[in-house]
């Protein structure tokens, strides 16, 4: 059996190419918010996602009590909100003095230039290696009008999702 070192899997990582969102909370513990990539969606009944997020992240303990979160998907114009967010060194007043914020169902910040917003309450929250898997059922939901080109991560940068226009296919 090959074994795979932590650098191997990460390069290998960078070649899947993920959506790029700022994940927020508030509550008892406290409005937080960070950029994550680690997103997906696990069901239409009821309407869950989830997300990621390492025990080292201050976020992760925020969510842990507050019990709520909001994944805001980003746009190809928000790249200095996510690199706002992704700094650990910026503290949260900071990070939340940029874009315009409201709240839906569960009160956590919800960024009204996103193109999309879940707004969730936590059900379950699973210890994986050095991540929390959050489980969140989507308590609420925006979709700003219009399609903005999408914000991804692919090989450790940035990149534009544009759309392309429909390929005819010959005798269609």
């Amino acid at each position: 059996m090959m074994s795979v070192t932590q650098q191997a899997f990460r390069a290998a990582m960078s070649h899947l190419a993920a959506a790029v969102n700022v994940i927020t909370t508030d509550g008892e513990a406290g409005r937080g918010g960070m950029t994550a990539s680690a997103v997906c969606s696990v069901t239409d009944t009821p309407p869950t996602l989830l997300t990621c997020i390492n025990h080292s992240a201050r976020l992760n303990g925020m969510i842990k009590r507050n019990g709520v979160f909001c994944v805001n998907v980003l746009a190809a114009a928000h790249q200095d909100i996510s690199s706002l967010f992704a700094n650990s060194r910026e503290n949260m007043a900071a990070r939340f003095a940029r874009g315009s914020w409201s709240r839906l169902a569960t009160g956590s910040p919800v960024l009204e230039e996103a193109p999309v917003s879940f707004d969730c309450r936590v059900v379950q929250a699973v210890e994986a290696g050095t991540h929390t898997v959050f489980l969140g059922e989507v308590a609420g939901l925006r979709v700003t009008e219009g399609e903005p080109d999408g914000l991804v991560y692919f090989r450790r940068g940035y990149r534009q999702i544009v759309t392309l226009p429909v390929a005819v296919l010959p005798g269609a």
